[in-house]
């Protein structure tokens, strides 16, 4: 690649996971559809030799990505927990109330934002999807339709107040302009403010052998060795981090203006990138086996599907999730293997995956079609997915997990 690191603008020299082609893992089909022509483009992941940030290359713009989403983030009941845990702690942590201004950088459908808005605390909504941005204003979350960036946060603060909260979940993975998104998270944030962030921990994405969740929506895929060094150069700097464990593990920054009285760096950062160091992450050489993973879970999971196609079992699939298109096209898995994907979601129902064309059911389908396996392709929400699916059991049906190596449940 001759490309340029995003974060620090050093040349990119070296592959961390190649993939091979793919199509866009939110790219949902219509029955129309299915004999156009797909754009495939290479799904090949990148580490920089000098902040060790893992990267894409870019190959659409994020209009073309985000401004017509099929993700919803309602539609997962452990997420939606998830969210409200976050606001029970964050309102008495940072003294939050009627007076304190709370925004959310890519809102989805008000899925967290409804939450501060029933105690009582403002919200404002960012989000670049019109379809999903509706469903939030529907639940009464004001809304801007935009993406975010120095811009847009130069703006918002001229029209007051700035931001005593900036809440930025699953979406600085999502920015392929990312010194420019952190430079407008400063401009918006208040004196004593503090942004948080969620996103999947890249030591938990190599430890579980995660290659699923790299596809070309998330442009970047962060340790708090790469983020910090983002986040110093606008002036921002990391105070605390939590691990949490969604998306097979994620990490959850707290950080404020430089210098801000009286806040301290907590242990818990000095321990996350102490594990870090103690992993290799800050040395290019620890990052040359992942490719080799990927490769073996895919063998193992080709080989069981083989084996029980032979053997005249049925096979559906949970999930119509982006990681799990990932995975299928990398694998090349087709409705040669699986008879049909399910999703609880009504906007992804009666389309088809991108890539492989498996169609996508509702849920009712498991118990009229009656499947020996489910695979279950949001692995993360496994539990919630057993809890949902138990019905499979009736008549001897088992799960399937693929990452990180196959596991039948």
């Amino acid at each position: 690649m001759t490309g340029a690191c995003r974060s620090c603008g050093a040349p990119l020299r070296h592959t961390f996971c190649d993939l091979g082609m793919a199509p866009l893992s939110n790219a949902y089909l219509e029955a129309g559809q299915l004999n156009a022509m797909e754009r495939f483009y290479p799904l090949r992941a990148w580490v920089c030799a000098e902040c060790f940030l893992v990267q894409l290359e870019q190959f659409e713009a994020p209009a073309g990505i985000f401004s017509e989403y099929a993700y919803f983030s309602s539609y997962a009941e452990s997420w939606l927990a998830h969210a409200e845990r976050y606001v029970e702690a964050m309102i008495p942590r940072f003294g939050l109330g009627a007076a304190s201004r709370v925004v959310e950088i890519a809102s989805n459908d008000g899925y967290l934002l409804q939450y501060f808005k029933r105690r009582g605390v403002p919200v404002q909504g960012i989000e670049p999807a019109a379809n999903v941005a509706r469903a939030a204003e529907e639940k009464g979350i004001p809304t801007l339709v935009e993406f975010f960036g120095s811009h847009c946060a130069t703006r918002l603060a001229a029209d007051g107040p700035c931001a005593d909260l900036i809440v930025a979940n699953n979406v600085l993975a999502h920015v392929p302009a990312l010194n420019d998104f952190v430079e407008g998270v400063r401009i918006l944030l208040a004196p004593g403010g503090v942004a948080t962030f969620e996103f999947p921990h890249l030591l938990r994405l190599m430890l579980g052998n995660q290659f699923d969740t790299i596809y070309h929506e998330h442009f970047s895929y962060f340790s708090l060795l790469a983020v910090e060094k983002v986040f110093a150069a606008h002036a921002l700097a990391l105070f605390d981090v939590e691990e949490v464990p969604t998306h097979g593990g994620s990490l959850r920054l707290f950080a404020g203006h430089e210098n801000f009285p009286g806040r301290q760096r907590t242990a818990a950062v000095t321990a996350v990138l102490a594990a870090e160091r103690a992993a290799g992450l800050d040395r290019l050489e620890s990052y040359a086996a992942f490719q080799e993973q990927a490769r073996e879970a895919k063998r193992g999971l080709l080989e069981f599907l083989i084996g029980a196609k032979r053997a005249g079992k049925r096979i559906a699939a949970y999930g119509a999730a982006a990681k799990g298109n990932t995975l299928l096209n990398y694998c090349g898995i087709r409705g040669d293997f699986l008879d049909f994907v399910v999703d609880r979601s009504p906007h992804k129902q009666g389309k088809y995956l991108p890539g492989t064309h498996i169609p996508i059911e509702h849920p009712e389908r498991i118990r009229e079609t009656r499947p020996d396996y489910l695979l279950i392709l949001p692995w993360n929400l496994k539990d919630e997915v057993m809890e949902q699916n138990a019905c499979i059991r009736e008549w001897g049906g088992r799960f399937v997990i693929p990452i990180p190596q196959v596991a039948v449940l």
